[in-house]
């Protein structure tokens, strides 16, 4: 039961950082097109976006890197170790930023108006998060062979 338990704290852990890179998410979007970017078509709704995007990715990875995941992680961490960590990271976001987007077009067919767009996309957040803490888990931050 200790390796279960293990995987609950750890997703919980998880669960809890992605919230931070919420809010890092929300703020920068929010400045970057009201103020930096604001005034265009494409500064405020594709580049604002992905800035606030790649941001909330930052701040996710650090907190796995040296919180949730730290424990997979070689003691000797380098500089070459976080780049190639964060570089994996950031392909599996991507990865599930396509499954969120593929299953919000699916519950949007599915209730048919029945139910707010909002609402889809958590359900669609729910299978991109189990999605990216998958890969993260099995991929990105494996469990090294002895």
């Amino acid at each position: 039961m200790g390796k279960v338990k293990q995987q609950i704290k750890r997703f919980a852990a998880f669960s809890t950082s992605t919230l931070a890179g919420t809010v890092v998410d929300t703020l920068v979007l929010w400045a970057c097109a009201h103020y930096w970017l604001s005034g265009t078509y494409w500064g405020e709704n594709l580049v604002s976006p992905a800035i606030s995007f790649e941001c909330a990715v930052l701040t996710n990875f650090i907190i796995a890197y040296f919180g949730v995941w730290r424990d997979r992680i070689s003691h000797r961490k380098s500089k070459r170790s976080f780049f190639r960590h964060f570089l994996g990271y950031n392909a599996a976001c991507i990865g599930g930023f396509i499954v969120k987007m593929i299953f919000l077009q699916v519950f949007v067919v599915v209730f048919k108006g029945r139910l707010d767009v909002v609402f889809c996309n958590l359900l669609a957040l729910c299978f991109s998060g189990c999605f990216n803490y998958v890969i993260n888990e099995r991929v990105v931050f494996r469990r090294k062979k002895s």
